[in-house]
């Protein structure tokens, strides 16, 4: 069984000794799933286990664990390359969609330009050579084609800062940093979801508020993190309960409180950690790409629509093709492609442009209720201050502290004795004032 790389993360944020109620809460996973998957890490990765004398147990990793892994499983090798590899891919698939877009527009330019050189050639008798439209090839090969893959190239040394000044996107990016070839993928299906790890987010938060609390919560400080709750019941606190291996407590007025003593262990001391008063989704942005970039991009999409409406007038009756063969019979062949790219290309940005908002209008709508939970939260009714100062009862921590162990798997049992003469007989008196 290979380990988790989400166990292994926390524990490099926990500092390479931690409890599985930390790993819990950091990470947000099952406290089942954590422990299993922490005594698969210790297992490969050369861990040791600490065990206090109050019995709780800490883990030890040495801090080139990931490497040690790495090196037992080819899986893990693998999915590393993969990742290399899948980045080159799908930047090559990103920039596909724009050099499609040229090739589109290129050919039916070309397309277009010998038809109209042959339908006058034929009018004129073979003095097309003087027409106007030989001076526009030169023209479109001596465009510089660079700015397509340098973003904002040929702007001056003020725009560029003045751009660099701009919003920034997501992973603190500007919304300049990527080239036309991206833009255009970005203006046809955006740039992924923002809420892709929403509820890895979601279960953090809890872990997190539930350990600020001393591992004792009520229902309503778990409510702001939550989507809609079902009704008046707490029923949405049994995925909390089991997840973090929790049970509920009741007070003698009835009130329901919850206690998780998992959570209440811990690797080391540790202060209370921020977490944002509800679970805030980020809306959905229609593009990344800066606004040029989008101009550009329709307005490219517009010409290549354009070119192929004009390029299906002029093959309607399907002679000239035939006559002039070549590059026009080739175009021709494909023309319910390039028509359909055409339309798509624009019809497509338009209804996800709907669709972004639509769904926006959702995400605003949970997060308002979410906010109006975390508001009456804070506004603390009397009926919740009773259940809040019931649920302080519960409230405990327990450091599984180096200096207290009892036991640990890094040293042999017999030099653990010789190195702590002093727990030996502590344990041995202990011992005998039982039997007494």
């Amino acid at each position: 069984m290979a380990p988790n790389p989400i166990v292994m993360q926390a524990v490099e944020r926990l500092k390479y000794r931690a409890t599985v109620g930390d790993v819990a809460a950091q990470a947000g996973l099952d406290i089942k799933v954590a422990e299993q998957s922490l005594l698969v890490l210790a297992s490969e990765a050369g861990g040791h286990m600490q065990v206090a004398e109050s019995g709780e147990v800490a883990y030890l990793f040495p801090r080139n664990f990931r490497d040690v892994v790495r090196n037992k499983y080819w899986r893990l090798r693998f999915q590393e390359t993969w990742g290399k590899i899948w980045r080159i891919v799908f930047y090559l698939i990103r920039i596909s969609f724009g050099l499609m877009l040229g090739a589109s527009i290129l050919l039916i330019v070309l397309a277009i330009a010998i038809i109209l050189l042959a339908l006058n050639s034929r009018d004129d008798n073979g003095s097309s050579s003087d027409s106007g439209f030989s001076g526009s090839f030169p023209s479109l090969f001596m465009w510089d084609w660079y700015w397509i893959f340098s973003p904002n190239y040929g702007y001056s040394t003020h725009s560029r800062r003045s751009s660099t000044r701009s919003k920034r996107g997501r992973g603190g990016q500007d919304e300049d940093s990527m080239n036309f070839l991206e833009a255009i993928f970005s203006f046809l299906f955006g740039d992924g979801n923002p809420n892709a790890d929403l509820e890895d987010q979601r279960w953090r938060s809890i872990g997190t508020v539930i350990r600020n609390n001393g591992g004792a919560i009520v229902a309503e400080q778990v409510a702001p993190y939550l989507d809609r709750l079902p009704g008046d019941f707490e029923d949405y606190m049994l995925p909390v309960l089991t997840r973090f291996n929790g049970r509920p407590e009741v007070s003698p007025e009835g009130e329901i409180v919850y206690h998780f003593p998992d959570l209440q262990v811990s690797a080391s001391q540790r202060q209370s950690k921020s977490v944002s008063a509800y679970l805030r989704e980020s809306v959905w942005r229609f593009s990344q790409a800066s606004s040029g970039q989008i101009i550009a991009a329709v307005g490219l999409g517009g010409v290549n629509l354009v070119g192929a409406l004009v390029l299906g007038s002029l093959l309607r009756d399907g002679a000239i093709a035939a006559q002039i063969g070549g590059l026009v019979g080739f175009v021709a062949s494909i023309y319910g492609v390039l028509l359909v790219y055409g339309i798509g290309f624009l019809a497509i940005p338009l209804i996800r442009y709907f669709w972004v908002q639509w769904r926006n209008q959702k995400i605003e709508a949970r997060n308002h209720e979410r906010q109006e939970r975390a508001i009456a939260l804070n506004a603390a009714l009397p009926a919740l201050e009773q259940k809040l100062a019931f649920a302080q009862q519960f409230v405990a921590e327990t450091i599984v502290s180096e200096k207290d162990l009892a036991y640990t798997t890094e040293t042999d049992l017999t030099e653990q004795e010789f190195l702590n003469p002093s727990k030996v007989d502590a344990d041995w008196q202990r011992r005998l004032e039982q039997t007494d």
